[in-house]
């Protein structure tokens, strides 16, 4: 079999490569990626960059934001997949970051950080108590909390069991009443045994009317963007690269155990306690306060 090849035949190709890009399909796929968004913002609470004077050095964050979240992220790439260890200090609360939160809520939201940060950097890292030497050292401080309006939140848990009630029948997705939405904004890095700062991210997100479940209680947002904000952290220093723009990628079997309830991957993670996993997770559905199902150690950050 003889194959010729015409010098105009790449070209065509490529002509007609561009025309599909440009194509009906593709200005379709980005017109509903556009209103997704739309819709998604619509019904969001805003939430600021908050800055709270934790971090080593502030320079060099460069902005990086993901379809909900803001974040200004630095990464030092090499030093941070050079790492095998890693210790996680306790999370805390800046003075103003939410005085309307109880001590007891605060504590919750704090120790739900750092649970799922040692969740996730298990996924590359051991994580070993906080007496013990590590290549790195993780730290993450609440800046601001906006508390959720828990009359508003019920009235959305009403009107979204209302289908149900009127005899519906099948599940109709009902979105959340956007008004009285929490946020949160939490500022975070490792350093190494040198205390130089290798990783570190001011991350900011506001509860929205469509993937935040209503639940009575004003730390329910806060509490619920915690795992959020985890994951985009430990993402940042696992990969050593910002978490956004990027295809998920599916968790590891010890990471779904865990966040079932289960042992996690490394005994420190037990200082956190262990996740409320499906109970929990009936909770949340029911609108019920993360306070009835999760309780934070006495050693969680305040």
């Amino acid at each position: 079999m003889k194959v010729e090849f015409r010098p105009g035949a790449a070209a065509d190709a490529q002509s007609t490569g561009q025309a599909w890009r440009d194509g009906p399909y593709n200005r379709s796929s980005s017109l509903a990626g556009a209103v997704v968004a739309m819709a998604l913002l619509s019904g969001c609470a805003s939430a600021p960059l908050t800055r709270g004077g934790s971090l080593a050095s502030y320079d060099n964050l460069t902005q990086s934001d993901g379809l909900l979240a803001k974040s200004l992220v630095r990464v030092n790439k090499d030093e941070v997949l050079a790492a095998k260890t890693v210790r996680i200090v306790p999370t805390t609360f800046s003075q103003a970051a939410s005085p309307t939160l109880s001590q007891e809520q605060r504590s919750l939201v704090a120790n739900a950080i750092n649970r799922s940060i040692c969740m996730g950097l298990s996924e590359r890292l051991q994580v070993v108590g906080s007496d013990q030497p590590a290549d790195l050292t993780a730290h993450a401080l609440v800046t601001q909390a906006a508390p959720t309006d828990e009359v508003a939140a019920g009235a959305s848990k009403v009107v979204g069991i209302l289908p149900t009630a009127l005899g519906a029948g099948v599940p109709v997705p009902v979105p959340r009443l956007p008004i009285g939405l929490g946020s949160l904004t939490v500022e975070a890095e490792v350093r190494d045994p040198a205390s130089r700062q290798q990783a570190a991210t001011v991350w900011a997100r506001g509860a929205n009317s469509f993937t935040n479940s209503p639940m009575v209680s004003s730390a329910a947002d806060a509490y619920d963007l915690a795992a959020s904000f985890s994951d985009d952290f430990s993402k940042l220093v696992v990969t050593g690269a910002t978490p956004f723009g990027k295809a998920p990628e599916l968790p590891s079997f010890d990471k779904i155990g865990a966040t079932l309830g289960g042992k996690p991957k490394y005994a420190a993670c037990e200082a956190f306690g262990r996740s409320p996993g499906l109970v929990g997770m009936a909770a949340g559905r029911l609108g019920l306060p993360p306070e009835w199902s999760d309780k934070a150690p006495a050693t969680a950050g305040q």
